[in-house]
């Protein structure tokens, strides 16, 4: 076993003892003990955490079945025929995710009490009875903001496609480990996707308000960034999973590698792009929808001023055309990619 398996193992001991210490402290103490409802932050409190770990990680990373960070780097696979709870690092695990439980239920503000307060109640069936009493005075202006999102989206996924389908092909291990610099393209561009994947669209979406103002370009700015990267990643994924004997049969031939990639790959791998190019549309209607909360355009934008102002029968007209709309592209891009496989 390498001594790099080893380090990561206690690593994940060392983190996970941190945690629990820390996150015992903030709420047994502070929060249930103290009853603090906002605890403040100190750097001092994840360091002794940190330190606290250590000196239980250490000791307990030696006997096997002591240490989950062994059992989940497959180092300690642990008694085949003893259950789990009997276990040490089992004990360990059950411990753990009850912990992360109840800071959940803490730091969420869980309250069933409120949830069914009178008060409480009383506002969701006033809301709830408006949304159920839509204004089809506004319909006319609905339906265009609804085509101005489906457009938006269509647009977005369109204009993704072309550098989506590129850099795919550098995205893919199997065709990009023939040499350092292509290792070290592959890297570099896989940071950059995972990156500008990992921000959502609203974020985008905020971010390109501010850079050409609010409105559907703002919208479609945002989703096309952000299928860029997804597509590219699917693709990317697909292309890793194709047939390699046709590829080396052709690079014994002495084929030029495009020549490889165009006759050897794209063949293999043309109906999965269209049916993650359909999906994806299908994705960024639905996202279209909310990204017009932060100033995107589209329904959402319509949708966020008629709930700015209260006016709850207008949001039930709205959010019936939004349900229609999801269900619609759902629909068809199911039946579409049935269609093509």
């Amino acid at each position: 076993m390498r001594k790099r398996d080893y380090l990561k193992a206690f690593l994940l001991d060392l983190f996970l003892w941190s945690y629990s210490i820390l996150v015992c402290h903030k709420v047994i103490y502070e929060k249930i003990i103290l009853e603090v409802r906002y605890p403040k932050f100190s750097w001092t409190q994840p360091l002794l955490a940190l330190a606290a770990g250590t000196a239980l990680a250490l000791p307990l990373f030696l006997p096997r079945s002591f240490s989950l960070g062994k059992r989940i780097m497959g180092i300690y696979p642990g008694d085949q025929g003893r259950p789990l709870l009997r276990e040490p690092y089992g004990l360990f695990s059950v411990f753990f995710l009850i912990i992360t439980f109840w800071a959940g239920l803490h730091f969420s503000q869980v309250s069933v009490k409120e949830f069914f307060s009178e008060s409480g109640m009383e506002g969701a069936r006033k809301i709830f009875a408006s949304l159920f009493q839509p204004n089809f005075s506004i319909l006319g202006e609905s339906l265009f903001a609804a085509i101005e999102t489906i457009y938006m989206a269509f647009i977005a996924t369109a204009l993704a496609l072309p550098p989506a389908f590129f850099l795919s092909f550098f995205s893919a291990r199997n065709l990009m480990a023939q040499n350092k610099v292509l290792s070290w393209t592959y890297l570099v561009l896989r940071f950059i996707l995972n990156v500008t994947r990992a921000i959502e669209p609203l974020i985008w979406a905020i971010i390109f308000s501010v850079w050409v103002g609010i409105g559907p370009f703002a919208g479609m700015l945002a989703l096309c960034l952000h299928s860029v990267s997804s597509l590219a990643k699917l693709y990317s994924e697909q292309i890793e999973n194709i047939d390699e004997g046709p590829l080396e049969a052709m690079t014994a031939t002495g084929a030029h590698p495009v020549q490889v990639v165009w006759f050897g790959v794209v063949p293999q791998i043309v109906l999965p792009f269209l049916s993650y190019t359909i999906y994806r549309w299908d994705i960024n209607v639905r996202m279209a929808t909310v990204i017009g909360l932060v100033g995107g355009g589209g329904i959402g934008t319509l949708l966020m001023q008629y709930q700015g102002l209260g006016k709850w029968n207008e949001v039930g007209l709205i959010v019936i055309i939004i349900a229609l709309i999801v269900w619609a592209m759902d629909y068809a891009s199911a039946k579409i990619r049935e269609a093509i496989k």
